[in-house]
């Protein structure tokens, strides 16, 4: 993995992330500059402090900061496998901020839900399931405003049909579904492996946009997402969201988040395409995509949907946006779907946020979240940051 593969195409982009210090021993913020790093800590001690900051684009820019030493460096010792323990290595940008996301945000992924609920989590019967749902609403609702009178009388057709579900409630009804995906500082980076439960037999990624929000409410910057799903644990019972969606490893943001500045902004947001390429040891290889111009909800109304008056988060907070993809292409037994096989290295590319690219590996075989809150504050009391 090189800089050029995971950096944004245009070289003005305002990137800040963390890195692993030996030196330090925990995490540095940094700033890209080029092919170089930037230690900006001793002004940022956190990414959570740079996002609360008044202005954080000028901020960042304004920071000074010691040599980190060069991205190619970083990136090429970030493989657990392979690693040098006494070398910095790449980590996950964010860190104190709550990790939410937001699901069936897109319609593609609305119907999937509803195909998984009804299948119970069996993959065998999701094939028939889903063209009986496709006759009954429909695979065009992109211009079915959430919340709307038209939403309301879709709503009551589908009762009468006794075709109505939950996912449909938060797809179409006037409140979004926002979950927590995972706690502070689990999330990993670009270029760790990424974490599926071996028990799931029906899991795929889930390629999003990820929005920085900070304490106040002012969405900040952006970063890309795997929000890496098991849909046999989801479609059993909408209870086990929990279990589905958060594992070990199973939050994958970065490679790094972008400010926004006058280059790029939340309408900038709502243009961007995002591309998967999913590569198996076996030579299996799936492509997708997801445009942020066919979600349902706007980005910002989601975020004001996760954070308000009612639901306050004084570090901040980052929000997946949900994903237009929904994997329906066989990869063993015709009918069957997709679902990831250990090894399987996940690419989730855009021109103006770069490329996150991860390795899939059982949750249990990952490399192992043990540097917490208390850690965090302790190393950084040692380094008379705090």
């Amino acid at each position: 993995m090189t800089p050029a593969a995971i950096l944004p195409v245009d070289d003005d982009a305002l990137l800040f992330g963390r890195i692993w210090s030996p030196a330090a021993e925990g995490p540095v913020l940094v700033r890209v500059d080029g092919a170089r790093l930037t230690d900006v800590s001793r002004t940022f001690p956190t990414a959570r402090d740079l996002c609360e900051a008044s202005d954080p684009t000028a901020a960042l820019k304004a920071a000074e900061g010691e040599d980190a030493g060069t991205l190619a460096d970083v990136l090429a010792n970030t493989d657990a496998e392979t690693r040098d323990p006494t070398r910095p290595w790449l980590l996950s940008p964010i860190d104190l901020q709550a990790v939410k996301a937001a699901g069936v945000t897109f319609v593609t992924s609305m119907l999937e839900r509803v195909i998984e609920e009804r299948a119970r989590g069996d993959l065998s019967a999701a094939a028939g399931i889903r063209d009986h749902i496709r006759d009954l609403v429909g695979d065009d609702l992109r211009r079915l405003k959430p919340g709307s009178p038209e939403a309301a009388a879709l709503k009551q057709t589908l009762i009468a049909a006794g075709a109505w579900s939950q996912y449909l409630e938060v797809g179409i009804g006037p409140d979004a579904e926002i979950f927590t995906k995972g706690q502070p500082l689990s999330s990993v980076g670009a270029g760790a492996d990424i974490g599926v439960h071996p028990a799931s037999t029906w899991n795929n990624p889930e390629p999003e946009v990820v929005l920085v929000v900070s304490s106040r409410g002012s969405i900040i910057g952006a970063t890309l997402g795997n929000d890496v799903n098991l849909r046999d644990v989801e479609g059993r019972s909408a209870l086990l969201l929990g279990k589905a969606k958060d594992n070990n490893a199973a939050a994958a943001v970065g490679p790094f988040v972008r400010l926004f500045d006058g280059m790029f902004d939340l309408e900038a947001v709502r243009r961007l395409e995002i591309a998967l390429t999913v590569t198996g040891r076996d030579g299996f290889v799936m492509n997708g995509r997801s445009a942020m111009s066919e979600i349902s909800r706007d980005p910002a109304d989601l975020a004001a949907q996760a954070i308000n008056d009612h639901h306050r988060y004084p570090d901040g907070l980052v929000l997946f946006l949900g994903t237009l993809f929904a994997p329906v292409e066989d990869r063993y037994e015709k009918g069957k779907g997709f679902t990831h096989a250990s090894g399987d290295v996940v690419r989730i590319a855009c021109d103006r946020l770069g490329a996150l690219v991860n390795r899939v590996r059982p949750t249990d075989q990952c490399e192992p979240w043990t540097f917490g809150a208390a850690d965090l504050m302790r190393n950084l009391a040692r380094r008379g940051l705090i």
